[in-house]
């Protein structure tokens, strides 16, 4: 099977160009010699030259110097601290022995990469107060690297070409309305001289789309929205046709999405097919996520939760593949894409595959966009049964919350059985290598006006979170804490199953990449930088990091010296929204960092910092039932996204049942009603609630905490 895997990757690499790079340099050196034929293979394994290594995103290394036999002897070459403690997604980029990586509020730095040396940083100046509008931490997973330059998106919606030498800024466009909830987390990717570029915000009420600019000069050469207009009118761009002919009828002609915009953002998956010249993007969910509100429970809604061809040149429609029809919990599309051409029936096929948020594995006939196959990756999965001949889910009857107008528990829930962290594929052992996990979520329908009224602040997805957070019951909370739990899940995309997994305590463990030396690596969300032989699921490293790891590894050569990158430091939407669920990961420390690993290294990580546990001591219980119940309403609409359900913190955001502004009703409301501190991102909620119902909302908090200081033990309790 080894001989046949490797002879499909070399059939799946051939003839792959020809269309590709009519520009070519090949005396140039450095992020110069960057172009299109060096992006369809990825060269030697010397660099790492996009965040998916080249453009099939296999997120496979050739190199084997480090393998199954030796990587035991693998240690720490460099280190380098991180400014931003908040969630690190980027996967470093390496060319000709420098190392770009971006960090939260969409900095950029670049280090010798053998040494560590700094060389230079860019910062953007974000406003911290955009924080308000990004969906799931303020964080960025890294930028494009083409001809000389790296491209970046920011959480303010530019894009941004940098020398990729200096740092310095070639040019920058704005690719959003600032006026509405917009932001960028994702890596661009370049294809034919063009910079290709999505956007998120679908939680508070956007409409998505992908746009193409100039790599050389930055102007805008098409744009495809996702999802129609809702005022009916034409866009006068790429998507205008196949919106009429194809997405128009799927939606109803009321319903929010009216208002909203009906979300559809393009956050993450953005793949280039250089062998059938087709450009693949990932579609997210729809605003509000409850179909019933969005569409009036009509419709199939597209292009959401879908993954669309279009032609690069042009933006022009090829086909789609919806995987969840009428998307109502949050399912998106978004989550990495990998192409490759495998045997299915005997026959080779040119495939991509995806493991995206509802628990199916998604194996689709690349020059057709008809699925091959859909396959569960995780245990529990309960809003559908399985995929039928006709491609669409077989849905469980409770799934629809808005029709039955009960409480659904879904799993896997909106942070997904699998989510961005990047999965990687191996052509020598033939499998996909998953960061999964088994999230629950109470997915409520409005038990109130206000949970479906739409508001200017905050997610507006049509649930209502408050009732969703944990009774007090301790031994519920010890319950649920003890399902929210993580795995690696090595696939079969052939066979549809799981081939071995090593499952984890915690839920959001880091992305994977796969080595030629029969290898998987990833971190972990309890402070390990793991090694596995990709074969078995054999454990043959383990490197304490001190910090929850998420982003994905990359692997590069520098003289004959192969080395292994990745960054350390905790955030994104689980440790800030989950609450007790995040179990032990909360009191694991978040330190940003780069790591650099080599055979034989020698260096060591600073020493940790001596810890005092703070003293729990909250305020005594105060406010009326009434003001408990609204504060508590308040919460779970406004604030539990950032700082965790039950006001428990992650270990990311201020963790509000230990704040010292509880005890004092003029500092929180300084804090949530004047907006203090909104230079550090703690933007001022006046647009949607009173003074008085702060004070409601502070004690809520104060009552939860007294709580869990009386009812759970101190690991729970952090």
């Amino acid at each position: 099977m080894r001989i046949r895997w490797e002879a499909l990757a070399l059939v799946s690499l051939a003839g792959c160009t020809v269309s590709q790079d009519k520009t070519a340099t090949p005396a140039a050196s450095g992020v110069g010699k960057i172009d299109g034929a060096y992006l369809t293979t990825g060269g030697t394994g010397s660099d790492w030259a996009a965040t998916g290594y080249n453009y099939q995103e296999q997120r496979f290394s050739p190199l084997t110097q480090i393998n199954a036999s030796n990587v035991g002897k693998l240690g720490l070459a460099w280190s380098a601290d991180l400014p931003d403690a908040r969630g690190q997604e980027a996967t470093p980029i390496i060319i000709d022995g420098k190392l770009f990586v971006t960090g939260p509020w969409s900095k950029v730095f670049a280090y010798d990469a053998v040494t560590g040396k700094p060389l230079w940083t860019y910062d953007p100046g974000i406003d911290k107060a955009k924080g308000v509008d990004a969906c799931c931490d303020v964080v960025n997973r890294g930028v494009a690297a083409w001809k000389g330059k790296l491209y970046l998106g920011t959480l303010d919606g530019r894009l941004i070409a940098l020398d990729a030498d200096t740092g310095k800024p070639a040019w920058s466009v704005q690719t959003t309305d600032n006026a509405k909830p917009y932001t960028i987390t994702g890596a661009p990717r370049v294809v034919k001289d063009m910079v290709l570029i999505g956007n998120g915000g679908a939680e508070f009420g956007v409409r998505g789309y992908v746009t193409a600019y100039d790599a050389a000069t930055g102007a805008k050469k098409w744009r495809f929205y996702t999802v129609p207009n809702p005022t009916g009118a034409a866009d006068g761009e790429a998507s205008d046709a196949v919106l009429k002919a194809k997405a128009g009828s799927t939606w109803s002609a009321g319903g929010q999405w009216k208002q909203s915009g009906g979300g559809g953002t393009v956050w993450d998956a953005i793949v280039y097919d250089a062998e059938l010249d087709q450009l693949y993007i990932g579609v997210g969910n729809g605003n509000p996520w409850n179909h019933g509100l969005r569409s009036e429970g009509k419709g199939d809604n597209l292009f959401l939760s879908s993954v669309v061809a279009l032609k690069p040149e042009t933006g022009a429609y090829l086909w789609h593949y919806q995987e969840t029809p009428a998307e109502s919990w949050d399912f998106t599309a978004t989550q990495p894409i990998i192409l490759a051409t495998i045997p299915i029936g005997g026959t080779p096929r040119k495939v991509l595959m995806q493991a995206p948020k509802n628990g199916f594995f998604f194996v689709v006939d690349r020059t057709n966009g008809k699925p091959i196959a859909a396959n569960k990756f995780i245990k529990s999965v309960n809003w559908a049964d399985r995929y039928g001949p006709d491609g669409r889910p077989v849905e469980t009857a409770e799934a629809r919350y808005y029709r039955t107008q009960k409480p659904f528990v879904g799993v896997p829930s909106a942070l997904a059985a699998h989510n961005w962290q990047p999965m990687s594929f191996s052509p020598k052992t033939g499998l996909v290598y998953i960061p999964a996990q088994e999230v629950g979520l109470a997915y409520i329908p409005p038990l109130t006006p206000q949970d479906a009224a739409r508001q200017p602040l905050g997610f507006n997805v049509g649930l209502n979170f408050s009732e969703g957070m944990l009774p007090h019951d301790p031994n519920i909370v010890a319950g649920a804490t003890k399902a929210t739990v993580g795995a690696l899940v090595a696939f079969d995309p052939v066979a549809g199953k799981e081939r071995w997994r090593v499952d984890y305590p915690v839920p959001w463990n880091g992305g994977t990449m796969a080595t030629a030396g029969n290898l998987v690596f990833q971190g972990t969300a309890l402070g390990e930088f793991r090694a596995y032989a990709a074969d078995s699921g054999r454990q043959v490293f383990a490197y304490p990091v001190q910090s929850g790891i998420m982003a994905g590894a990359s692997s590069f050569a520098v003289n004959g010296v192969q080395y292994v990158a990745v960054t350390t430091g905790r955030g994104g939407s689980f440790p800030l929204a989950a609450g007790y669920a995040g179990g032990a990961a909360r009191t694991v420390p978040n330190i940003p960092r780069v790591l650099v690993f080599k055979l034989g290294g020698t260096a060591r990580l600073p020493a940790l910092p001596a810890t005092v546990p703070a003293d729990f001591a909250p305020p005594a219980p105060t406010g009326t039932p009434q003001q408990i119940a609204e504060g508590k309403a308040l919460f779970g609409r406004n604030c539990q996204v950032c700082h965790g359900a039950n006001a428990a913190g992650g270990g990311v955001t201020p963790d509000l049942q230990r704040s010292a502004t509880l005890a004092n009703a003029e500092a929180w409301k300084a804090v949530l009603i004047d907006g203090v501190l909104k230079d550090q991102g703690m933007v001022s909620f006046a647009r949607v609630m009173t003074p008085q119902q702060a004070q409601s909302v502070r004690y809520y908090v104060i009552g939860e905490a007294n709580w869990a200081k009386a009812n759970l033990p101190a690991e729970a309790r952090k």
